[in-house]
């Protein structure tokens, strides 16, 4: 076992499958991508082809291969993680039921309504510490039950997009505690709640709940088919990882020494988290996540924006579409280039804009799956800049949103996510929270994270804090102060941002009523996801 210096994480994500390779101690060696899809349907269906992800997956580790000599036999464990939430169906033989359904599908909007509104949820909320939204496992699989209850009837198990890539890997039906907990459970006992499942009316299809597994403690070996399909040796040690966002927020620094950080991540979603004991939680309003760490006792409180960098793709696209139209195409990647200009030339507070453009709605600091994006206080003097910048603004009024319905403002914010990158998103966040930033020199936080549960499965490390403070802690860049101009200007506007989302949550619901009056067209084309990483 010597010459088995290498783990690789995976990080399926909506937008991109990479497989990245780590030496035990961290440094990252290589990485491969292979690029994500998912359809779009009637009634804001987001679905993905399951053979296809797995496919890509298994590419991406064969793309790796080519990158690291000796890959195979250098390998001493790999670990999974991907998007969370959605429902991935499995039935006979393994084999899925049908397409899965995202965190992005809309359709279990009503349900979602329903079984919110109704007297259990409020216990169910005190055991999963998560507001119930569309995203969810629970109410995509309350939905089914009594619209299509066929496709609950054809399966054999209920999983999530790593558990199916694990079930590949290993032929193991098995969840985490992280989205099994914050589903279906209870974050306190790390296991399913028999309360929380008939809250949901689900009590007649609990037998689809998988096993709950903990990769930082267990692992089971690549099997013989995956091992053909990858180009890996079967008998590897494989971990099943936690949900993306907190194997993501682990690799960036969320759970570090250091009192009152908190951590960001910036991506096609905005997830904003900090790291608490699961005795120290306290559970205010209705909207959020309680996601367990793989750490002893650990919890991160987390609130979730359902778009973040989607909706500066929106804008550009739209400019795009615009120009295009005129016979002027322009490439997306060249407008992306042209942010920072636009910042340059345009007023900060001069706008704002709400950033609730996914079709799946908003899910933090409020829950509400009628919210849609629009922009407040446009004159006949504001022009394009003026709305990216706005645009671009409304992601750091965000994560203040975010962060003061968990209590207290980070005195530290670390960032991940591509958006990271961009030293004038940088400014507008640590203007609108009011901390410095700190940006981990981690390239693939999220496919670190779940490395490191597998170093630790491994035995590579005694326990998750010593592997921290050797993976993540050197790799934080320096504090980056907030601009104290742009931050008193922030503040002055972060009021009205917040009051305008709660005037208009009766608009949001009038206009929900006149789209559901009319003829939704048929969608059957498929659309690649423009994530923000």
């Amino acid at each position: 076992m010597a010459d088995r210096d290498i783990i690789i994480g995976i990080d399926a994500g909506t937008s991109v499958i990479k497989a990245v390779a780590f030496d035990l101690s961290g440094r990252q060696i290589a990485a491969a991508a292979v690029p994500n899809r998912y359809d779009s349907g009637p009634n804001g269906a987001a679905t993905q082809n399951m053979d296809r992800t797995w496919a890509d997956c298994a590419s991406a580790l064969r793309s790796l291969g080519e990158r690291v000599d000796g890959l195979a036999r250098r390998t001493a464990a790999l670990a999974v993680t991907a998007q969370g939430d959605g429902t991935w169906l499995v039935g006979q033989g393994d084999r899925p039921v049908g397409d899965a359904w995202l965190w992005l599908d809309a359709r279990a909007a009503e349900t979602t309504r329903r079984l919110a509104g109704h007297g259990r949820d409020a216990a169910r909320f005190r055991a999963t510490g998560t507001a119930l939204n569309t995203c969810q496992q629970g109410a995509q699989m309350a939905h089914m039950d009594r619209h299509c209850p066929d496709l609950l009837d054809r399966a054999e198990v209920a999983l999530h997009c790593k558990d199916w890539l694990y079930l590949n890997l290993t032929g193991v039906r098995a969840t985490d505690p992280s989205e099994a907990s914050f589903t279906f459970g209870d974050f306190r006992t790390r296991s399913y709640s028999d309360l929380v499942i008939e809250a949901l009316e689900l009590r007649g299809r609990s037998h689809l709940l998988p096993p709950i597994l903990d990769g930082s403690r267990e692992t089971h070996p690549l099997s013989d088919a995956a091992a053909e399909a990858t180009g890996l040796l079967a008998g590897t040690p494989v971990s099943l990882g936690y949900v993306d966002m907190v194997m993501t927020a682990l690799g960036a620094g969320v759970h570090t020494d250091t009192p009152g950080a908190a951590c960001s991540t910036i991506g096609s979603t905005g997830v904003h988290m900090r790291a608490v004991r699961d005795e120290d939680v306290t559970l205010n309003g209705r909207s959020g996540y309680v996601i367990c760490l793989p750490a002893e006792g650990m919890v991160t409180q987390v609130q979730t924006n359902m778009a973040a960098t989607l909706n500066i793709d929106w804008a550009l696209r739209v400019a795009a579409d615009l120009m295009s139209e005129t016979g002027h195409p322009h490439d997306y990647a060249d407008l992306v280039a042209r942010i920072d200009g636009w910042l340059a030339r345009s007023e900060p507070g001069a706008l704002l804009y709400q950033p609730y453009v996914s079709e799946a709605g908003e899910r933090g600091p409020m829950v509400n799956a009628n919210a849609r994006a629009g922009f407040i206080g446009l004159s006949a003097g504001h022009r394009f800049p003026d709305m990216i910048r706005a645009v671009v603004e409304s992601l750091g009024m965000a994560a203040r949103d975010c962060y003061g319905a968990m209590g207290e403002l980070p005195r530290e914010l670390r960032l991940t996510g591509g958006a990271a990158r961009s030293g004038a998103l940088r400014r507008i966040l640590a203007a609108s929270v009011g901390a410095p930033v700190r940006v981990s020199a981690r390239e693939e936080a999220g496919a670190a994270g779940c490395a490191m549960m597998a170093a630790v499965a491994i035995g590579a490390y005694p326990d998750m804090e010593s592997c921290v403070a050797e993976w993540v802690t050197p790799l934080l860049g320096e504090a980056e102060a907030p601009d104290p101009a742009l931050q008193t200007t922030y503040a002055d506007l972060y009021p009205a941002y917040a009051e305008a989302r709660e005037a208009l949550e009766p608009v949001w619901d009038r206009l929900a009523e006149h789209r559901d009056r009319r003829t939704t067209p048929e969608i059957d084309a498929p659309r690649t996801a423009q994530g923000g990483s």
